[in-house]
């Protein structure tokens, strides 16, 4: 798995050497409202999946909470830096949640693994899509290559956490569509 963050740190690397190279202008409201939204977006992401860290047990999700929140992390640190270059305020986050044992939350308030799955998974995808909109509304290139990069490691993420949601059988199928005067096969 080390190999592929490798790849995509190269490929991005050779992305941002052959288009960044426009003079950098201000960031226009929707970039600056982008990021801020993003960001904020990441920084209540990260304690939810430290909360549901101290809800289960099961080795697979405790696996991709950690992944889901270090690269949460990793994505916010980058955002924020960015940020405060470029003069966009930080929002007022929640801060981290502490380390507990699982075996001690009353089972009125455990989240099950399902509903952890699903909540990865919903966040996932709402993360997607908030890259692909501020991809779409950039004008600075920088600023474009930077969702893109963000867009390929979540929706990396995404595939391991379908994959396993698939096999551990968490995810959640809608009803299959029959087209009128097809077979049910």
């Amino acid at each position: 798995m080390l190999l592929l963050p490798n790849k995509i740190e190269a490929l991005f690397d050779y992305l941002i050497t052959r288009f960044d190279t426009e003079p950098k202008s201000r960031l226009h409201i929707g970039e600056a409202m982008g990021c801020w939204l993003y960001y904020t977006a990441l920084a209540e992401e990260i304690p939810v999946l430290e909360s549901a860290l101290n809800t289960t047990t099961d080795n697979v999700l405790i696996e991709l909470l950690k992944d889901g929140t270090k690269l949460g992390i990793n994505q916010k640190k980058i955002l924020g830096e960015f940020m405060i270059k470029e003069g966009v305020a930080l929002p007022d986050i929640s801060g981290h949640k502490p380390n507990s044992d699982p075996n001690s939350v009353p089972l009125g308030v455990k989240a099950t693994d399902i509903e952890i799955a699903n909540l990865i998974s919903a966040k996932v995808a709402t993360n997607i899509v908030m890259c692909s909109s501020n991809i779409s509304q950039c004008i600075r290139s920088d600023i474009g290559l930077m969702w893109i990069r963000f867009h390929s490691e979540k929706a990396i993420y995404g595939m391991d956490v379908k994959t396993k949601m698939r096999e551990h059988g968490w995810i959640k199928v809608p009803p299959y569509y029959y087209p009128p005067g097809a077979p049910n096969n």
